[in-house]
């Protein structure tokens, strides 16, 4: 596995999905980092997958995570060099995480939070953030439903490329250095920025 790149989606899956102390905390640290928000505990219900991967014929590689406050994340790694259909896609996925929730013989009010992560190598949107995140919001004055539900179902696109692999490793943020660690992880202490990242920076490590 050191020499596969995480962009590769089997790699990416193996490395945060496996049922082990070093994975949940990696994972973590991953969901930390990229969504802004503590994270103390998380559970992956499909970690099953990697296992059968070799026997399944069109497995998916994406991971179903799931917080202590039962909130539920889609995590995927995006390889194909493509934005065809993009904006049908992401809303799909969101409805269908949403939607996936056992509400028999609850209350509506009892949905819990839903979030699609998605990582991506190619530029989707015409701006300079790395992250930039969705949200289901109403047109005029009158909301649809109160204020703080309007986030039950959330989007994030993360999109690597727009990350300058020249920068120094001082002048980097937590999510610069954790898309570049994936980017160039597979060269291990040959690349003397990731060396200086597994050496100094607590994140990076809880990775490696």
């Amino acid at each position: 596995m050191r020499s596969a790149n995480l962009l590769n989606d089997f790699a990416f899956k193996y490395v945060f999905g496996e049922d082990c102390k070093e994975a949940n905390d990696a994972l973590k640290s991953l969901l930390t980092v990229f969504l802004e928000r503590s994270v103390n505990k998380v559970v992956v219900k499909n970690s099953e997958m990697v296992k059968d991967f070799s026997k399944m014929k069109s497995p998916r590689l994406d991971l179903l995570v799931e917080f202590d406050d039962q909130t539920m994340v889609d995590l995927e790694m995006q390889l194909r060099q493509t934005k065809d259909n993009l904006m049908n896609r992401f809303p799909y996925y969101s409805a269908r995480l949403h939607g996936s929730q056992d509400m028999e013989g609850k209350s509506y009010s009892q949905l819990k939070e839903t979030i699609v992560m998605i990582f991506f190598n190619v530029n989707i949107f015409e701006n300079d953030n790395i992250c930039n995140t969705f949200r289901y919001k109403c047109d005029g004055d009158l909301p649809f439903v109160k204020e703080e539900k309007e986030d039950r179902m959330k989007l994030r696109t993360i999109e690597m490329p727009k990350v300058d692999l020249n920068k120094l490793l001082e002048d980097m943020n937590e999510q610069e250095k954790m898309i570049y660690y994936f980017l160039n992880c597979h060269k291990g202490m040959e690349d003397s920025k990731i060396k200086m990242m597994i050496e100094s920076d607590e994140v990076i490590q809880m990775l490696e």
